[in-house]
């Protein structure tokens, strides 16, 4: 039995070599006779028995292969040069990659066109976007992609299989990147890595120790940017749909609690036009039950019951799309489904979050009635979590995060409670220490989960994080809406070309049209400079106002004024045009 587990293990460490025809991955714990070889050439992967001979190659301590990319030539191999121990899952390690780094394995590109040279190289520049991912965790030992509730259900067959093979592929980040790996058969060398977050803390309750472990799982299906990626596709998959399951250990139990956040389940979209809140745009809106349909037939088939929780606004642009979703929801609730609509800005404001409350008392005996997950000291299980909540807002991160905190560490209180870690009325407010690590454990969580799809941290995180609004905490605010308008609209759309290709969104072949995607570039490339001589014309008219009030000065001002006012008028009239946008898979204009 050991020699069959050790089989199936994973190699956690791997010299990587560089040779001039060739890369080589040799375990380095001394369990395998053969090597991993990859073609510098075409990424052809071979096993060898012994290494090359070469006088100086270079070599690296590496820990993992994440997968491989093929574009229209060459072939792109990412691995794992750095990680961090950042804690544990269920009792095995859970690492941070903190460094990944893409090797070219194209040298047959020589041979190529012209135009196949230059759509490679204009494909393979996105992947430097990937070398900055951030957000990914692994374990070599315990599938990451499943909760503790699915990890308890499977068979002694399923478990026998390569850790790839066991993953959910809605979390599995580099799905479409192994299956070139997978065809070669070396899953040894197959590591499965998930987006998303992973937070965790420990405090003493008295005698009694709790462990507290947080893990958000990205889905891969509608992945993107905020912007670039909104509602849903025919199929029913939504944008920055998010699985957060909350872990706490004590006394030898094992509680488990699982919610989900995801975009408002319709066609919709939001395109960047530089003004600070673009339109919301419903799409097919004749298709819109059906969408919500499906969506929310594959919730129920995976989780069970179903509550969906929707925070936007009752008025304009988020009130279309709050009608929209409420009336798609009639003919699906029923003992199942359930739908409840909590206008968060109009009843927290900016700062009474504290009336929550409210929405709570809507929602307990859904979550009294549907529980949680549960093992006792003897791993047996004492309960199963039989429902979901599926939070929504527009972004699905600032308002989310704070409701599904709320709701958290209302389940938190009653697991320990349950395991008399607590009494019978204790609340996490009565230990102030234990507290404040629970808020900045879900603060962190919203930052992480936040920069991936925004690209800043969450707002409304000094709530989460200390349980109050704070002057520091409007100002970040302000500045991260800053921050975001600037990614949404000249950033997002090359990191969104990034997303598509490495996830086989945009499946590059040499049967498609060889014209270059990137070619017919829009006027994205001027909007920096053009707002830029936009803003140096009107401080010039000012600056010669200053100097005189003769006819000579009066014009020169009213010219330069002109021209600040045309160029502003011109850029606004056409705002879309000026938009980072995507190339690959382009939206609608």
């Amino acid at each position: 039995m050991v020699k069959d587990d050790n089989h199936k293990k994973l190699y956690t460490r791997l010299r990587f070599w560089e040779f001039p025809d060739k890369y080589v991955i040799e375990p380095i714990d001394g369990t395998s006779e053969s090597y991993l070889a990859i073609s510098r050439g075409d990424g052809s992967i071979s096993s060898i028995n012994e290494l090359p001979s070469d006088p100086s190659p270079k070599c690296r301590t590496v820990y993992g292969v994440a997968g491989m990319l093929k574009l229209i030539a060459g072939a792109y191999l990412l691995v794992i040069t750095e990680r961090e121990c950042v804690g544990s899952y269920l009792g095995h390690p859970i690492f941070k990659v903190t460094s990944l780094q893409i090797f070219p394995c194209n040298q047959s590109l020589s041979g190529s066109s012209i135009e196949q040279k230059r759509m490679e190289t204009e494909l393979s520049v996105l992947l430097s976007a990937v070398e900055r991912t951030c957000g990914l965790y692994f374990s070599y030992d315990v599938n990451l992609t499943l909760s503790s509730q699915r990890l308890h259900k499977l068979d002694n067959d399923t478990k026998n299989l390569p850790l790839w093979r066991q993953a959910d592929p809605r979390f599995l980040w580099n799905d479409y990147m192994l299956e070139v790996l997978i065809d070669s058969k070396v899953d040894r060398y197959l590591l499965p890595l998930v987006q998303g977050s992973y937070q965790n803390f420990r405090a003493e309750v008295g005698k009694d120790t709790v462990d507290v472990t947080l893990i958000a799982r990205r889905c891969t299906r509608r992945t993107g940017t905020r912007m670039w990626r909104r509602g849903a596709d025919s199929d029913g998959y939504v944008a920055n749909f998010v699985e957060t399951e909350q872990i706490v250990q004590s006394k030898g139990f094992t509680a488990s609690f699982v919610q989900v956040r995801g975009s408002i389940p319709l066609l919709w979209e939001q395109i960047v036009d530089l003004t600070y809140k673009p339109k919301f745009q419903i799409v097919k809106s004749e298709d819109a039950a059906r969408v919500v349909e499906r969506h929310f037939l594959d919730l129920r088939k995976r989780y069970g019951s179903v509550l969906a929780v929707d925070l936007v606004n009752q008025h304009g642009g988020e009130g279309r799309l709050c009608e929209m979703y409420g009336n798609s929801m009639q003919n699906l609730i029923s003992d199942d489904i359930r739908y409840v609509h909590f206008d968060f800005h109009r009843i927290c404001g900016h700062i009474h979050f504290e009336r929550l409350s409210l929405l709570y008392d809507q929602i307990s005996d859904y979550l009294n009635g549907h529980r949680y997950f549960l093992l006792n000291p003897k791993g047996e299980k004492v309960e199963e979590q039989q429902g979901v909540v599926r939070t929504n807002c527009i972004d699905c991160l600032d308002r989310t995060n704070v409701t599904q905190s709320m709701i958290g560490r209302k389940m938190l209180e009653k697991q320990l409670q349950q395991m008399g870690t607590f009494g019978a009325n204790d609340m996490l407010s009565a230990y102030p220490n234990f507290d404040a690590s629970f808020k900045i454990l879900w603060a962190n969580h919203g930052d992480e989960i936040s920069i991936q799809y925004s690209g800043t941290p969450a707002l409304k995180g000094d709530f989460v994080r200390y349980g109050r609004r704070t002057i520091q905490g409007i100002l970040n605010d302000g500045w991260n809406a800053l921050a975001r308008y600037y990614l949404n609209n000249f950033v997002d759309g090359t990191k969104q070309d990034a997303i598509d290709l490495l996830h086989g969104h945009y499946i590059v072949s040499v049967s498609r049209d060889m014209t270059s995607p990137f070619q017919t570039r829009g006027l994205d490339m001027v909007a920096l400079p053009m707002m830029h001589k936009c803003l140096v014309f009107e401080i010039t008219a000012r600056f010669t106002l200053a100097a005189g009030t003769d006819f000579r000065h009066l014009l020169f001002a009213a010219i330069w004024a002109g021209v600040s006012l045309c160029i502003a008028a011109f850029v606004r009239a056409n705002g879309r045009l000026f938009c980072n946008r995507p190339r690959l898979n382009k939206p609608g204009l």
